[in-house]
């Protein structure tokens, strides 16, 4: 599926990352060859340690683009993910992308983030403002000493080294925003302070992707828009998701899942992923980023669906 002059450059460039030389996601992504990358969380157990461990081992054969670790609630687990991309960075050919947020620091400590990624080997980061501290419904609050927009966060990562910088793009409107609109508004504020890409929110209809980067490419917004997906495995799960981040769960999608009972929920989720998957990629969609919550299974599957590549054993 990707175009062997793009796939060469790509290579190339994967090459230097396996040679030591630092790689930005930004250079990966202009060579014009679709991207496809996993987004991990870190876990607070030694058995979730194993686990992300035993996932990396297995979706790493699918040469991924990139892959992104993320922060805890409130930047709770910041050490954990800056110890963890830094492993990735030493320990395997996979080029990472730390999370960072506002929530809860000040600017010194941000910066003191940045540094220990760059010490770590970590030359991309996805720069968020995060949710409230009192949780996705609560208003607000800028940290006393820290940042208030993620704009103003792209641009100190962007300043503070070689940093290949991501934001966050919202097919659906931010919780917080008063409109689509204003969120092409944000996301292009976020462009003109040094954002080379963006990946999105979690959504279950092509349409609202598309809808999104039409928005988008009107409101002057030109940074490549990779769409995020997350399988349906656990309908509860999704849910609560959903309803946390602000993601609409269509009704007729929710129906579909209700009418095939627990035990296929799973099957019809890969399926409907893997349409969905399909269908942005013959659309134009740049690439995919999958939301794997630690296991490789379902992202595998839905690999093997779309002939991206054999799932590993």
């Amino acid at each position: 599926m990707r175009d062997s002059g793009v796939a060469t450059s790509l290579g190339c460039l994967r090459g230097r990352y396996a040679a030591g030389m630092s790689v930005r996601v930004g250079d990966l992504l202009a060579t014009g060859s679709q991207s496809f990358s996993f987004e991990f969380f870190p876990p607070k157990t030694d058995a979730g340690e194993a686990q992300l461990w035993k996932a990396l081992g297995e979706l790493e054969p699918l040469a991924p683009t990139f892959v992104s670790v993320t922060y805890g609630a409130g930047g709770t687990t910041r050490d954990r993910t800056v110890g963890i991309t830094g492993r990735i960075a030493k320990e395997t050919q996979m080029v990472p992308v730390g999370h960072l947020t506002c929530v809860g620091a000040t600017v010194s400590e941000l910066e003191s983030v940045i540094d220990e990624y760059a010490a770590a080997g970590v030359h991309n980061v996805l720069a968020l403002r995060g949710d409230p501290p009192g949780g996705p419904g609560d208003q607000w609050v800028a940290h006393e000493g820290g940042l208030n927009y993620a704009a103003e966060l792209v641009a100190l990562a962007t300043r503070s080294g070689d940093f290949s910088v991501g934001v966050a793009a919202f097919p659906d409107p931010h919780p917080a925003s008063m409109s689509a609109q204003v969120d092409v508004e944000v996301l292009r504020a976020k462009q003109e302070a040094g954002a080379e890409f963006a990946i999105t929110q979690f959504f279950f209809k092509s349409s609202a992707y598309f809808q999104l980067v039409d928005r988008a490419r009107a409101g002057g917004v030109t940074i490549p828009i990779i769409p995020g997906i997350m399988p349906v495995t656990n309908l509860a799960q999704i849910t609560r998701f959903a309803s946390l981040s602000g993601a609409d769960f269509p009704a007729d999608v929710a129906a579909e899942f209700e009418r095939v009972g627990d035990d296929y929920v799973r099957d019809l989720g890969i399926e409907m992923a893997s349409r969905l998957c399909r269908e942005l990629l013959e659309g134009g969609a740049p690439g995919l980023h999958f939301y794997t919550l630690n296991r490789s299974t379902a992202t595998r599957d839905i690999y093997a669906n779309l002939g991206l590549g054999a799932t590993a054993q």
